[in-house]
């Protein structure tokens, strides 16, 4: 029994001793400066990390943690393209939106396709973070933040850039398949693509440093046929 209760002692002094040492060590992100209640114990309860827009906080994009500083403002040499994934024929309307048509319980696979052209006086992006989410979401208890009773598998990405793809052989480029299903009550809707072009690595609590970044917002309107 002694040497039962010995281990079950250290086994507690262990678990007191790490929460020591790393409280206040796990904030990425200014937003979760503030630590949740402590669990019993008083061992703090996990702490979030993005992607965090809508989902981990009420954040509505990716500019309240990250700085919009980087290099990849021009717009005619910016590639923010959904395409059809059977077809490859781009979505894009001429008012620049996005335009997605599916049949009630049909599915529908689409390819994001985001990077930049190549430039030899610009740095090149190393990787490419986008979101698809219903801006009406933010705030409400609903863990999707895409738009309701629409069925996703791949709403959101972080990938590193160097995707291959017939038609952007002139660009560095990431790109990633989203199939897509309205389910019985699902209804038009529009949503935010946000896209952010990042180099370098953010540094640990301080968000907004280190990394070079530009954030990109599109329209995109999901329509049921």
């Amino acid at each position: 029994m002694k040497a039962k209760a010995s281990i079950l002692v250290s086994i507690f002094l262990v678990i007191v001793l790490f929460n020591v040492l790393t409280e206040g060590e796990n904030v990425f992100h200014p937003q979760f400066r503030k630590t949740h209640a402590s669990s019993l114990f008083g061992i703090s309860s996990a702490y979030a990390y993005p992607p965090a827009v809508g989902i981990l906080s009420n954040s509505k994009n990716c500019m309240s943690c990250h700085s919009n500083n980087g290099p990849w403002k021009e717009d005619s040499k910016l590639i923010i393209d959904i395409l059809d994934m059977d077809t490859k024929k781009s979505l894009k309307q001429p008012d620049g939106s996005f335009l997605i048509e599916i049949k009630r319980w049909e599915q529908r696979t689409v390819l994001t396709v985001i990077g930049h052209k190549r430039d030899n006086f610009v740095a090149v992006a190393y990787r490419n973070a986008w979101l698809y989410i219903d801006p009406q979401t933010i705030g409400t208890h609903s863990l999707s933040k895409f738009a309701p009773d629409w069925d996703v598998n791949l709403p959101m990405a972080c990938r590193v850039v160097g995707d291959k793809l017939s038609g952007y052989e002139d660009a560095y480029i990431t790109s990633l398949p989203m199939t897509i299903q309205p389910l019985n009550n699902a209804k038009n809707a529009e949503l935010q693509l946000q896209v952010m072009l990042t180099k370098g690595e953010s540094v640990k609590g301080k968000a907004q440093e280190g990394m070079s970044g530009n954030y990109f917002e599109r329209k995109v309107k999901l329509v049921v046929k």
